[in-house]
Parts: C-alpha cells; sequence; structure tokens
C-alpha cells in the first residue's frame, strides 16, 4: 500500500484498516510527507544515495508493517516491488486521496502514478480517492476500495490498474457504481509572473464534459472505475519515422 499524502493520513490508514478485515496481508510503504502532484516521478534513486526509511506504528492497525520514505509515492512502490522489504507484493492499493482523481488529473496525480509504476513493474494496481469536503467519508471509499481489490488481483493478460473514485458521501447514499470514460480537459487556469515568482490561479470549469464521463459521474453521487493502460503504444508512427528518416538522408548526403 502506498499513497501521495504521508503514512500518517487518514486515508491510508482507513484503507489499510478495511483490507486487513477483509484478511489481506499488508505492507505500507509511502512516503513520510505530503507528494501530491507528482505523478509518476521517481527522482534521481541510486545516483542521489540512501533514502531515509523510517518504521512507523500505526496504534489501531499493531499487526500492520509500515515504512514511511523520503520519497515519492512512485519512488516508493519500486522499493516495495524491488524486494526492499521482502517478497514483493502481489497487488497494490495507493489512497485513499481526498478529491479525486478524474479525467487529465490521472496524469499528474501521485496516487494514480504509483498504481502505474506497480503495473510497469508487473504488478496489478488499485487507485482510489474520495471527491473534496470539509469533512471525508473515509469509510465509503475503503468499503468499496476492498471490494475492487479481488478483481484487480485477478489473473488477466497484463498487469491492469483500476481508477476508482468515489463520492463523499454515506455509504448508503452512493448511487451505484458506473464504469466511466475519463473527462476531457475541460478546466480554465491562468498564469501570472511577477519578480521572482510566478502564480498560477485555477479560475474554474471552461465548459462541461459529457455524462459518461468520471468527473460528471462522481458529482452525480456515483462511484466510477476506469482501467488505464499505463504506458502503452497509442498507435503506429511510420509517418513520423519516414518524416525523420528523411531528414537524416537529406543530411547524410550534404556529408
Amino acid at each position: 500500500m502506498t499513497n501521495d499524502d504521508g503514512v500518517e493520513a487518514p486515508g491510508i490508514q482507513a484503507l489499510a484498516a478495511a483490507l486487513a478485515a477483509d484478511g489481506h496481508d499488508l505492507l505500507v510503504v509511502a512516503p513520510s510527507g505530503e507528494r501530491s502532484g507528482s505523478g509518476a516521478a521517481i527522482g534521481r534513486l541510486h545516483r542521489s544515495g540512501p533514502i531515509a526509511c523510517t518504521d512507523v506504528e500505526w496504534a489501531h492497525l499493531p499487526g500492520v508493517t509500515v515504512h514511511a520514505l523520503d520519497a515519492s509515492p512512485a519512488a516508493s512502490v519500486y522499493a516495495a516491488c524491488l524486494g526492499a522489504f521482502g517478497p514483493g507484493p502481489e497487488v497494490v492499493a495507493s489512497g485513499i486521496n481526498p478529491g479525486a482523481n478524474t479525467g487529465h488529473l490521472v496524469l499528474h496525480s501521485g496516487t494514480v502514478g504509483a498504481a502505474l509504476t506497480a503495473a510497469a513493474l508487473g504488478v496489478p494496481a488499485l487507485a482510489v480517492s474520495i471527491a473534496w469536503g470539509d469533512t471525508f467519508h473515509w469509510s465509503t471509499a475503503a468499503t468499496l476500495a476492498a471490494a475492487a481489490i479481488p478483481w484487480v488481483a485477478a489473473p488477466a493478460d497484463g498487469p491492469r490498474v483500476l481508477n476508482l473514485n468515489v463520492p463523499n458521501v454515506e455509504l448508503h447514499e452512493v448511487a451505484g457504481v458506473r464504469e466511466a470514460r475519463l473527462a476531457a480537459f475541460a478546466e480554465a487556469w491562468s498564469a501570472e509572473h511577477r519578480p521572482g515568482e510566478i502564480e498560477l490561479r485555477y479560475e474554474g470549469h471552461a465548459g462541461e464534459p459529457g455524462g459518461d464521463t468520471d468527473l460528471t459521474l462522481v458529482k452525480s453521487g456515483y462511484a466510477t472505475v476506469t482501467t488505464l493502460n499505463g504506458i502503452t503504444r497509442a498507435a503506429p508512427a511510420e509517418s513520423a519515422a519516414a518524416a525523420i528518416g528523411a531528414a537524416l538522408a537529406s543530411v547524410g548526403s550534404k556529408a
């Protein structure tokens, strides 16, 4: 298990409690502090020297092994999958993130980035997030995440990543669970350069995504699931190869 909010965050502890209650053997390897927005960044790893690692105890889950790393969520997954703490995991659970990771945000999310990193290493993974609010119904997201783990871990053609987004309501208030497509980029931002600094400001939504998108469905009270391919070839690029090859040939003819 990992997250991008640190080992003391309530989301990861709620998720751990739900998975432990289902009988899973847990290993928590997560950042020592806030690493939101880190995507799948891993840093320089071995070229930056040893990574600080602290053993942590959770009073309410005394049987769970917890390691806090001074590293990103993706680097934490690397360490666990490469056997730093014993045999690698059979499945990785990342979250629970406070704030939905829908649409284009999956590219920047440390929660989702950790799950994609696991898949790149051959391990199936679940990323789970809950919509933002003044208070959070962690148990709702944890319950649905625990129900998703057997599907994520089941044999498939290759390691899969499931992105689960949950509305911030009591479990009985969830409208249902829907498979959803990623919402297109529909946010308005502005950037201002001042002496010595740049400020980025979120201005709101520039348009409304379709009704079958993860963003719209979560706002409507549904939990959504979206499978992510991770790093895969999108389409053949023979024309690009030909264009670059022509430029290379042109350089060679002039030599």
